[in-house]
Formats: structure tokens, sequence, C-alpha cells
């Protein structure tokens, strides 16, 4: 092998013109860095942008293992929150009458997921309502819906997080109501296995 030092190599012609068909490996390296990017842009979850719900693992007040899926109906609150944060306690009572007002519409539900927090505190502070609790010890379902802060709530519907409710949420505005009510007509009717916990 010789080095760009060694003066007893023959003199070589320059090289021919690179055609624009043919990329060097640091062009190539930058579309494909540029290609990333604009994937990521595409599919990170922000504002009022849809993307699918993307699952992972949870925990229920007993203690067992538990996915989202079997917990979503038609059309889901997925609610982000925690007994340590003072703007979801604030929250939570019109989330509760939201759920209540809301209680006829078999294809509605809302799925209350604690974050970093622990059973104890959450059925102290919620009572029997904690029994319908998942638990996300780290944060990891909440950081792949896009969540690091609390409180946050996504609209699932049929599968595909259609808004996303960033911070306290006013849950008794008319308005609100009336964009989940529109979301329910659309929505494809409930299943016995979607409706089912753990199945």
């Amino acid at each position: 092998m010789h080095s760009p030092s060694d003066s007893s190599a023959p003199a070589q012609a320059p090289p021919a013109p690179v055609s624009g068909s043919h990329l060097g490996m640091p062009a190539k390296l930058g579309l494909a860095a540029l290609a990333v990017c604009a994937l990521a842009a595409l599919f990170w979850p922000r504002g009022d942008a849809t993307f699918k719900e993307p699952g992972g693992s949870l925990y229920d007040a007993n203690g067992r293992s538990a996915t989202i899926g079997p917990h979503l109906a038609p059309v889901t609150l997925v609610h982000f929150w925690a007994t340590w944060c003072p703007p979801c306690i604030q929250e939570i009572p019109a989330l509760q009458r939201l759920t209540r007002d809301f209680a006829g519409h078999e294809d509605f539900s809302v799925l209350m997921v604690a974050v970093s927090d622990s059973n104890t505190k959450v059925r102290a502070f919620l009572g029997r309502g904690a029994d319908m609790v998942l638990f996300d010890p780290s944060w990891e379902v909440a950081n792949r819906y896009g969540t690091d802060k609390l409180p946050e709530t996504y609209l699932v519907v049929n599968g595909q997080v259609v808004r996303k409710f960033v911070g306290t949420t006013d849950w008794d505005d008319a308005a609100l109501r009336q964009e989940i009510q529109a979301k329910l007509k659309g929505a494809h009717p409930s299943t016995a296995a979607l409706r089912q916990p753990g199945t």
C-alpha cells in the first residue's frame, strides 16, 4: 500500500468528474440524516396531530402487568396524571364529572394512568375509583405518547390519537364535550374483547 506522501508512486490522472447520480459518502450521510429528521418530524406526536396509539407495558391496581389496548373503547381519553402533581389534583373533579356524564355511552371511556406514583396514594385520593387506574412507574408509556410533563390527555379514536390536551383542561367546557360527542358518532362500535381489561 502507499500513502499520499509516497514519492515513488507513479503520477495518476486526476479523477473523472463525479456524475450527479453518484454521491460521495458525506453527501449520502447528510441525506440519510435529513431523511431521519423528516420521518421523526412526521411521526413524532405533537399538538393535534394524529398518530397511532403506541401502547406499552403498565401495571394495574393489583400489581399485574397490563397494556393499554384492552382498556380502550372506540373513543377514549388516556389521561396521564399523578397525586404529586397539583394541577392534576385540581383537574380530576372535572374529569370525574365528564366520566359520570358520559357513563351512558358504552363506546366512551376515560383511562387514567398514574405516572411515577404509588397505589397507596392513588387509592387514598380516588377511593374505589383507583381500581380502574393503570400505573406507569418509570414514564415508559407516557414518554411513548410524547408526554414529559403532567397532566396531559390524549383523545384516542379507533386506536388513533386525534388530539392532545396539554396541561389542565376544562372538561366541563360545552364545546369540548360536543367534540367528544361528534367523535362518538363516527367511532366503530365496541366489542366485548375491547372492553375487557387483561384480554
